[in-house]
Order: C-alpha cells, then structure tokens, then sequence
C-alpha cells in the first residue's frame, strides 16, 4: 500500500515563496512574490481566501506563522519593517506593529508546562468581566475609503487574546536581533547580540532555550551557518508570574488598540462640511470691501434684521437656505455620533484600561515575585495617570460637544429664519417666536465664536474657528486654536488655591491646551515605555549557551528562497530536544545531517550529530527492479520534521533516473541507533570534520512516492492533520499521507 495519497494539484500563476500549515485544520497558507497571502483547504485544494498587498501593510511577504490554536496567522512584510496579524476566520487584519528592521524568519509557540500557580491562574482569568461590562461593539467605518479596519470589530479584536495558556510569538531579523511577543501582541523580550541573520528560530515549550540558526560573515568574508542556542532560564524560572504579567499586558496592548479604532471611527463621523462655515466667513472676510467686523454685521442682522449687500450676498449666493439646514442636520449627526462613541466606547475602553494597569501595579508591588521581570511600580503609576488625563480630555469632548450642539441649534434657529425673510418666504410659526434670552443667547456665540483672529488666519488658513469640536480629533502637535474657557471655574480655582492638593500625585494633569488626539499619543508613549522595562529586563538576562559553526554557504543557494533552504529546526516537546536538520551539499550531497540539543542546555545528549546515508538504500521491496535500483544516488533537496519521530524528505535522483524526484518518510529513531559517538573539535566547522561524523544506511522499504512529472523543491508537513504539501517555481500540489505507518 503507497505511504502517499494525492488529494489535489494545483497550479499557480505566480511563484510560492512561503508556506505553512495549520496545526488545527486542513488549511494551508501561501504567500508568493506578488505580495498575495493566499488560504487553501486541503479538500480539491480549495481557495479560501485571499488577502492581497496593500500600501498600508505591504507588498513583500518574508515569513508566515500560524498561532497554536489556528485562529491567527502572522505575517511579516520585508518593504515596511511590520508584521501583521490575521484573523484566519474573515481574512481581516487585526493588528499591525512595526519593526527595527525586516523580520526573516517567526515561529509561534505554546507553553505545555503546568503547575499548580498555573491552573489557578487559568481558572480566574476571567474574573475581570465579573468587574468590567463587555466592551460595545465598534460601529462600521463612516468612510468607504477606510485602509483596513470597514467591518465592526470588537469581537474580532477580543481575539487577540486566544486562549489563557501563554504562546509567544518569535521574531528574528537580519540586523542581529530577536524579539519575544506573548500572545503575538505583547514584546516580552528583546534580544541582542546574536550574530549575524537569522535563518530559522525554535524556542522550547517549557520555555529553557531559544535555537536559532543564523548566517554570518566568517574571518574571509564568507558566509557560515551556525547554530545558536540561548539560555532563557528566567522565563522557564518564573513561567506563571510571567504568564501573569504577559496576559495582563497583553489586555492592555488589545485595549490600545481598540481605543485606537474608537477614534478612528471618531474622526470618520466627523465631516469636512463642517469646516464650511469657517472657511466661508474667511473668504467673505476676504471679499468684502466695508471695515466693519463680521461680528458687527452678524450683531446688525441680529438686532435690526438688516444686513449688509456683501453679508446679504454671502448668505443667499454662497451658504443659502437648503446649504444651511443641510449644514445644521450634518452638525447635529456628527456631534451626537460622536458623542456615543465616547460615552460608550473611549470611556468604557479607558476604565478597562485603569482597572488592568492597576492590577499590574498590584504585581509591581510583590516585588519577591515580579520585580526579577523589571516590573517597575513607578513606571506604572505614570502610565494609570497618563490614562487618567486621556478620560479627562474626553469627558472634556463631551462638554464641548454639549455646548457646540447647543450653540448651533439656537444660532442656525435664528439664521435660518432671518434667510427666510430675505428672500420673502413664508416662516413657520414654530420658528418666529424668540424670546429676548433667545436673543441674548445668539448674541453671545456672535461673540465669541465669529471675532476675527489674524494668528489663526497664519495658522490654518482662516480667520474664525467657530467649530469647536474637530480640532480634538486633529493629530497634530499644535496647541487647540479655540481651548475650553475656564473662566469662573470653581473647582480649578479651588485647585489653584489650595497648597496641599496643587500638584498632588492624585490628580490627573488634564492639559487643557491640547487635542485629544494629542494626549492619547501621549498616553501610548507612557504606556509603551511602562512595558519595554521588562522586555529589556528579561532580554538582557538571556545569555548565549551554544555556538557551533556548521558549514560555509555553498555558492549554487545564493539564489534559493532562504524561507526554504535548510536548516530546519524542529523541538520535541516530550523528550525536550531542539532538533536541527541540514545537507551539506558541497561535502557530500548524499548525506542529510542531523544536531541534537537539550532544551536544558547543561544536558549532555549522546548521538548529538549524526547522518543518514541514501545512497544504494532506495527500494520499494515490490518492484522487480529494485536491486537496480539499489546502485543509484540520491540527493536530500528538503528536509522536514513531520513529527517528533518521522522526517519527511523530498529527494532528487541521479542523471541515471532522469533526476527523478521523489516524497519520502525517514524514521529519526533509526538514524539515532550509531553506537559510535562524534567528538567535536571546538576550533572547526562541522563541514571540516564531517568524514568523523557517524553515518546510518537506511532503507526505505515502500515509505517514498515518486513525483510524476513534477521538479518538486520544497515541502511542508503537519503530522497532526497528516498532510504534506510539496511546491516547485509555480505548480503546487498536495498529498495526504493516510497510509504510512510511523515507528
């Protein structure tokens, strides 16, 4: 019975250049050299979805990650310095962070580790939705020209946080660093140090090392890969209290950016008409060739319902009577959308956000537990006060909000009638009645808000600024041109008054002289620096354990995609190995090597390097031309880890069998039974003293399948759904192994 069973083929019309299964179901993600990130179900090998390149994110895909419960796919893009995560479900980006540099290789984690601080810890996570109501569903984008975020996304944002059990994102670049993110949100860690780029990355789920494989420049100026093992003890030491402090900060990473998309629907909801009365004014301003102020004019109409022929000409020609009660009704939904979206959105995200950054300051302050993590309970304190000067500014919003709607109403009441009367229409009785505080009331916003103002005119282009509410959606640096007037204010005069509570801790600064916008940057910014103190905390105590120089990069692989190109690293969590995989072509091309480590670096391991010999051992037993086969070579182009006991290994045969190419399955636990044991000479490569390696024959008996008109290259295995899928320039297909047995 074949090891192999086809399910699909497909061709492609532009070159694969990553892939990946996923460890939950039958889907497979793609990304070729157009930029496209591409979903496939194994059934027909059916398109799922596909996510093209934008310019918001990117256009050049260097490496795909899938999080353990398949729910999130990561990508990172090589031409903006970000990475992205996907939710798989919908194929909408659901965050985006940047870089210091392009990321070249991820690996998505979990922890398998359990303890008893663990368990407890798991089962009361949730206990923060007994305190905080569910967090309302954002509204769909205003704007139809939205770069990503156009559907309601609250719940699709709440997906960030997956499960309770702690994964951690692995990214590595080519500027020689490494950076650590729980929950693919969160930067736990940040490495420096590690030499040269990274080519592959694998951390161990009980959390004791990290392996990477790098390539660096050797005394010659040529290239070496070298595998590196680090020692990440104090993550494995303290993995609850660091389970803890990532789900916490992870909260707040999800939370930023859900206030984030709050004002981003914000500013949608606020329109550009709304600008209309300003820039209008300033233009008649402009125009008109009378030095009487456009207060007075206005003040004129007001008491005498007389107007002058430019003030007259500017409201009959320009503004007009249907321009100006579309421009009231646009007023009014604008500011009362707005106003929803802070009382239930920025409000109710800013209270979750008090509530989580107390709770860390609580862990700050067991400084037994947390301090080894650079916990710092004072930085802390600083981000819960910058988050309390943001809810003030916008309960702030509100008040400007309330009275601008306020305002508006009365004075488009009063405009409305008195154009009415200029072109002799008929007034709804409803309408013509005003009072003399109506009167008074008009009088004073003529006041304040239409007095012409030169340095603003400098600024912005206009004279007036007789809308309040836009410039607090405005992420500019610049102070409010129009700031809330304080005048008479009890409490501040009572702040300003009083020595023992000016400048007190306990209150939150407001900063009446900027935007919204503004502080929530501010904000962001403390906050940001809050959680890079234990990233820099646990990076620094990360200390290189292992490094071996395996080989120099042969000359025919400069141009392969190097998210193929071996090595492959693999980790078995029950025996706590790193596995790495390699062919050392240029040495001998018949041969795939294969390192072992413990995730315990202190842990000696027998049989650390070995090699698996193909030649003369390929034979299918039922064949009659097996013992003719026996006398070909063949040489390893891929090698995969399909499971903690089973290689999958795509092979090239020699000119004799027209380079025939062919999908195999290589027991480890074969190639590990050598008696003989290798003496590394600490002064060389392993390509220097590769003839002492031992070496293990294998036959394959019927566990290959030949690849029938097809140059296969390349392959990716899940051997949980048991699938394996192999690729070439442009044609991919996939093979579903049902059948082959595994030792």
């Amino acid at each position: 019975m074949p090891a192999f069973r086809q399910v699909g083929e497909k061709q492609l019309p532009n070159p694969v250049l990553c892939m990946a299964w996923s460890p939950k179901r039958d889907l497979i993600a793609l990304a070729n050299t157009t930029g496209e990130l591409l979903l496939h179900r194994l059934a027909g090998f059916q398109r799922v979805w596909t996510l093209p390149p934008s310019e918001y994110t990117g256009k050049e895909i260097t490496a795909i990650a899938w999080r353990p419960d398949g729910k999130i796919l990561a990508f990172s893009l090589g031409d903006t310095k970000q990475v992205v995560l996907c939710d798989v479900e919908k194929a909408e980006i659901l965050h985006v962070f940047p870089m210091q540099s392009p990321v070249t290789c991820m690996h998505w984690m979990e922890v398998i580790e359990e303890s008893s601080a663990l368990s407890s810890f798991y089962n009361s996570e949730d206990e923060s939705k007994l305190f905080l109501p569910k967090l309302p569903t954002l509204p769909k984008s205003y704007s139809t020209t939205s770069k990503i975020f156009s559907e309601e996304k609250s719940d699709e944002i709440l997906k960030l946080l997956g499960e309770v059990r702690l994964n951690i994102l692995v990214l590595g670049g080519n500027a020689s660093f490494v950076e650590l993110y729980a929950y693919g949100m969160y930067r736990i860690a940040t490495l420096e140090g590690v030499l040269g780029t990274c080519r592959s990355l694998s951390l161990s789920s009980d959390l004791k090392s990290l392996s990477v494989i790098t390539e660096v420049r050797s005394a010659d100026d040529n290239p070496e890969i070298c595998y590196v093992q680090l020692d990440t003890g104090l993550l494995s030491d303290c993995l609850p209290e660091v389970t803890r402090m990532a789900r916490k900060f992870t909260h707040i990473s999800t939370l930023l950016q859900y206030l984030h998309l709050s004002l981003t629907c914000m500013c949608e909801a606020w329109e550009d008409i709304l600008m209309q009365m300003d820039l209008r004014l300033t233009k008649f301003v402009q125009e008109k060739n009378t030095s009487t102020q456009v207060q007075d004019e206005f003040l004129e109409l007001l008491l005498w319902g007389q107007s002058s022929p430019e003030l007259q000409a500017l409201l009959m020609n320009q503004l007009t009577v249907k321009g100006l009660k579309k421009l009231g009704q646009s007023i009014e939904s604008s500011y009362s959308s707005i106003q929803k979206l802070v009382i239930s959105h920025l409000q109710s995200g800013s209270e979750a956000l008090l509530y989580h950054l107390s709770e860390v300051k609580g862990m700050a302050l067991w400084k037994q537990k947390f301090e080894p993590l650079g916990l710092d309970a004072a930085a802390i304190e600083g981000a819960i006060t910058a988050v309390g000067s943001f809810s003030l500014k916008a309960n702030e919003l509100l008040q400007v909000i309330d009275k601008s709607m306020k305002n508006f109403k009365a004075f488009f009441r009063w405009l409305y009638v008195a154009m009415l009367r200029m072109c002799e229409e008929h007034v709804p009785p409803e309408l013509n009645k005003m009072t003399q505080k109506d009167i008074a009331f008009v009088a004073d916003f003529l006041s304040e808000h239409f007095s012409e103002n030169e340095e603003l005119f400098g600024r912005k282009g206009k004279y007036f600024n007789v809308e309040r509410v836009g410039q607090y959606l405005k992420d500019e640096d610049e102070d409010l041109v129009s700031p809330p007037n304080t005048k008479g204010n009890q409490w501040l005069k009572f702040l300003q008054d009083s020595t023992h509570l000016k400048g007190s801790p306990l209150l939150f600064p407001s900063y009446p002289q900027k935007s919204l916008h503004f502080v929530k940057r501010m904000m962001e910014n403390v906050i940001e620096d809050c959680l890079q103190k234990p990233a820099e905390v646990i990076g620094k105590s990360v200390k290189q354990a292992i490094f071996l120089p395996l080989y120099n990069v042969p000359e025919s692989s400069e141009n392969t995609p190097r998210l193929f190109e071996l090595p492959s690293l693999w980790n078995d969590k029950k025996a706590k190995m790193h596995y790495v995989v390699f062919c050392m072509p240029e040495i001998s091309p018949h041969k795939l090597y294969l390192l072992r480590r413990g995730t315990d670096p202190n842990r000696p391991i027998p049989n650390s390097v070995m090699s698996i010999n193909l030649t003369h051992h390929l034979d299918s037993g039922d064949d009659g031309n097996a013992a003719d086969q026996s006398h070909y070579f063949y040489s390893y182009l891929d090698a995969r880890f399909y499971d903690d006991e089973m290689l999958t290994v795509v092979l090239q045969g020699s000119e004799e069998l027209n380079a025939m190419r062919v999908l195999a399955q290589i027991p480890i636990s074969s190639s590990l039974s050598c008696e003989t044991e290798f003496n590394w000479e600490p002064n060389l490569r392993l390509d220097q003293q590769s003839s002492s390696i031992p070496s293990q024959g294998l036959v394959l008996g019927n566990q290959w399948r030949e690849l029938e008109n097809m140059k296969a290259q390349f392959v990716a295995v899940n051997g949980i759904r048991k699938v394996a899928c192999v690729v070439r320039i442009h044609i991919i297909f996939s093979l579903c192994g049902f059948c082959f047995t595994i030792s």
